[in-house]
């Protein structure tokens, strides 16, 4: 039995990693000691990777943004604000402000849980998650990462380095639905993502179905209606039907159970509520931008 793994730099996370791919990876620990506190989870051993250096860095380029799997969600909100609103705005409803200066990025999506305040915006963003082993690194895209719920595409010997994410090329929203309006599991949860230049749509939904989801037929549904409608390149309030449109569609692609937090018909309502006003709020930044 391993125990205690605590390693100073990547490098030596992964050997742990590959020598004991039994034992449970802890960032932040802010999922895993509720588990262990309740007595729902009792692991023979722990590999603690909090103080890996390599992990904390955020690097950015003209596209994209690459950010550690060690990056707290405090650092997202008050570093990425500009850069990826949609994240950043996620970021402040995870917890309490103690949560957030100890939880991380990379814990939120190692737990995998469709309720991940995290996955929404960074589906709609199109992002990438790299994972790395002694092997070497690879991409998934993050509509590939999330398998079932709690489960993910890593491999038993990989660790979660960074996430790619393409900078904003417009306006991002993320909403929230729950029973209080802060420190609460989200009962949903959606992100719409504009961008102009390319002329699409990206959309992200959480807790609403066993993974975190896409809304495709919606993100389709707007981007072709704004080009025919000539809004990309002059934009005008949007027509009542396009944004009942979206928010149908959106709502349509949730995969909804009923649970302590929610029915599904709950959810699917709330999503199509949630849809209406992001879009709004997005395209009305777009219109004010242009």
């Amino acid at each position: 039995m391993a125990g205690f793994l605590q390693p100073a730099t990547l490098a030596e996370a992964l050997e742990m990693r590959a020598a004991y791919p039994q034992a449970l990876v802890v960032a932040g620990g802010t999922d895993v000691l509720i588990d262990i506190n309740f007595g729902r989870l009792r692991p023979e051993s722990v590999l603690d990777i909090s103080r890996v250096p390599e992990l904390a860095g955020i690097d950015r380029s003209a596209e994209y943004l690459r950010i550690g799997a060690g990056v707290t969600y405090h650092r997202l909100l008050a570093d990425l604000h500009g850069d990826l609103p949609g994240l950043a705005a996620a970021a402040r409803t995870v917890g309490s402000p103690q949560i957030r200066n100890r939880g991380t990025i990379g814990g939120n999506l190692g737990t995998a849980s469709p309720a991940g305040d995290c996955h929404p915006p960074l589906l709609a963003s199109g992002a990438e998650v790299e994972v790395t082993s002694r092997a070497g690194s690879r991409a998934i895209p993050i509509s590939d990462f999330f398998l079932a719920p709690k489960h993910h595409a890593l491999g038993p010997d990989e660790l979660i380095a960074a996430v790619r994410v393409p900078r904003a090329a417009g306006p991002q929203v993320f909403a929230k639905a729950g029973t209080r309006n802060a420190m609460v599991i989200a009962t949903c949860s959606l992100a719409v993502a504009l961008d102009p230049r390319a002329r699409t749509v990206g959309t992200g939904i959480g807790s609403a179905g066993p993974v975190p989801l896409r809304a495709v037929d919606a993100e389709r549904f707007l981007a072709d209606a704004l080009a025919a409608r000539g809004l990309w390149d002059h934009p005008a309030a949007l027509a009542p039907e396009l944004i009942a449109g979206f928010a149908d569609r959106a709502a349509a692609a949730a995969r909804p159970i009923d649970d302590v937090r929610g029915s599904a018909a709950y959810r699917r309502h709330a999503l199509r509520v949630l849809a209406s006003r992001a879009l709004t709020c997005a395209w009305d930044e777009f219109r004010e931008a242009s």
